[in-house]
């Protein structure tokens, strides 16, 4: 499993068109296979900075998904969507893989 992280640099003054956006992908990213965490916006702090995580099986696994996320109509539109209203100044991806397993608190309620 490996987890993909997006950061974005958007416009501080169009974070609505963001946030419509990010609500787009919570529909069309599951839809197309794979396990999305979220999409987080500036709330304090930078105004510019935004992030979007999700998990993905495997690089290959990852070639197919953005493959039926490009050919997803929904996934097409919001491409479009960005284009056009052009909220995102820059896009970097990084992709991790979990080093220390989850770990679980004894005796905390």
């Amino acid at each position: 499993m490996i987890t993909c992280f997006i950061r974005y640099e958007i416009d501080p003054f169009k974070k609505a068109d963001f946030e419509e956006y990010a609500r787009n992908w919570g529909e069309a990213i599951p839809r197309c296979g794979a396990d999305l965490i979220g999409y987080y916006a500036p709330h304090e702090g930078s105004s510019t900075v935004a992030y979007g995580v999700y998990n993905i099986e495997s690089m290959a696994e990852y070639e197919q998904y953005r493959h039926r996320l490009a050919a997803d109509p929904l996934g097409k539109a919001n491409y479009e969507f960005a284009k056009e209203r052009q909220f995102i100044r820059r896009e970097e991806r990084l992709f991790l893989r979990l080093a220390s397993g989850v770990r679980t608190l004894v005796g905390k309620s």
